[in-house]
């Protein structure tokens, strides 16, 4: 079994360690979870077994039937509140916790897995399904499954709830692994950026402006994971797109460029490899996608949409950890000329810079702070009151042209083995690149910073 150094506690290690940080594990603590490893932080599966097999919350759907035949069925509740220093009925861009002062349940999280156990070399298969019920569900639709296809109602709208609650479904996979190899087919949440959907993926409440605006929440396709060595960890699949299960990338009509290399495909790579250290101190993943998206639904053009994250961690010391995140994307033919560089119209950029650090009080108490900034290039992906453009409310508002700022603090507090607290403070600001058009904060969109504070729970069973 694999052992290490580090001295967070497990349950605050899928806040540190989550999505593509696949390298830097945290260390097999007594009567803590294994934070669901293998599907939120991309681990081999040999490793994810490991991780299952440490003590876990009290599971309260477990059955001796189900566990004979290595099926986990387990979950969580989250709900919380938090509001803004204006008054706004919304929290501007910020996300998922988006409504000022009225108690959300963002997350009742439901899973049925089979992790892969190729310990032995062998051969073993497995899947998962997720269900999401919350007000969280509309951020992690996809289209064609669980939210419209695009030429129904409004691009991307979920089709399963309303405004505030409904339902989603981000994984559906089976998975088969033979040795140092295991093959997701279905549909799976991304291995790109460092915080993930699930509540007890993250140390905030909140989310950052990369995770939000600028990466993909899920894919559909196949995605292998080979465990090259102790060391490093490659990633490789061709997926159907960004948050997408069967959209064709023609749904709106006949693609108006059609001398656009893969007009009319919208496959795409996914891919990435992980790299620690050999005491298991550092890590260093770095994962990509690349394939075609319908890029602007007025004029109905295609155009490549890229980007690649980069996520270190680092142990500075028994009970301090620095990670360090870097994205940047592109979306060409996006339809919104680029003020800035006339040399490339229609293209839309964005990127950022996500610092964490987490200081580890006792076995029950961390404390952490992000500070951050992400430009949206050309105005490109950031809404402010998201909730409201899926659902066609008007007072949404779009075309930020500039730099977001946010600096967070908070503190996550285990009483037990199967709650966690996480207060949090937040302030964010925008510098323009322009005085036109409304401004992310305010009731009446005309505000440049904001201060948040909100608190919530996260119940295991």
């Amino acid at each position: 079994m694999r052992r290490t150094t580090f001295k967070l506690p497990l349950w605050v290690a899928a806040g540190i360690l989550t999505a593509t940080t696949a390298a830097a594990q945290a260390p097999v603590v007594p009567n803590v979870p294994q934070e669901d490893a293998y599907q939120l932080r991309a681990l081999p599966p040999q490793e994810a077994q490991e991780e299952a097999e440490t003590a876990v919350p009290n599971r309260y759907l477990e059955t001796e039937f189900l566990k004979e035949r290595g099926i986990a069925t387990y979950g969580w509740i989250d709900a919380g509140i938090g509001g803004n220093g204006w008054g706004s009925p919304w929290n501007g861009p910020i996300t998922f916790n988006d409504r000022n002062w009225q108690g959300q349940m963002n997350q009742l999280y439901l899973v049925n897995e089979k992790l892969l156990d190729t310990e032995d070399g062998g051969f073993d298969w497995g899947g998962r399904v997720d269900l999401l019920y919350g007000t969280d569900y509309v951020y992690t639709t996809a289209r064609g499954l669980d939210a419209n296809l695009l030429n129904q109602t409004l691009p991307g709208q979920p089709s399963w709830g309303n405004r505030y609650y409904g339902l989603a479904m981000p994984q559906l996979y089976a998975e088969a692994g033979y040795g140092d190899h295991a093959v997701k087919l279905g549909h799976f949440y991304t291995i790109i950026g460092y915080e993930v959907v699930p509540a007890i993926g993250n140390f905030f409440y909140t989310h950052a402006y990369t995770m939000q605006y600028g990466e993909p929440f899920t894919h559909t396709g196949i995605l292998d994971t080979w465990k090259a060595n102790d060391q490093m960890t490659v990633y490789a699949g061709i997926t159907n797109g960004w948050d997408n299960f069967s959209d064709p990338i023609n749904i709106l009509g006949p693609i108006t460029n059609t001398g656009y290399p893969g007009y009319n495909s919208n496959a795409a790579f996914l891919g990435g490899v992980g790299f620690k250290s050999s005491d298991e101190k550092q890590a260093l993943t770095i994962c990509t996608t690349n394939g075609n998206e319908l890029a602007n639904f007025a004029t109905n053009a295609v155009g490549n949409r890229s980007m690649f994250s980069t996520v270190y961690t680092n142990e500075l010391s028994d009970n301090l950890t620095y990670v360090f995140q870097n994205d940047n994307g592109w979306q060409f033919n996006a339809g919104t000329p680029d003020t800035l560089n006339a040399a490339q119209p229609g293209t839309a950029q964005w990127y950022g810079i996500n610092q964490y650090l987490f200081y580890n009080f006792s076995e029950t108490l961390v404390g952490g702070m992000r500070f951050e900034w992400f430009r949206d290039n050309n105005g490109y992906r950031v809404y402010s009151g998201l909730r409201n453009a899926l659902f066609g409310v008007p007072t949404s508002a779009t075309g930020f042209q500039g730099n977001f700022w946010e600096m967070s603090y908070g503190l996550n507090w285990k009483p037990n083995n199967n709650w966690i607290i996480r207060p949090e403070l937040r302030y964010d600001w925008y510098s323009p690149d322009h005085m036109k058009g409304p401004l992310p904060f305010g009731s009446n969109y005309d505000k440049y910073g904001q201060l948040y504070g909100g608190c919530d729970a996260i119940w295991q069973f």
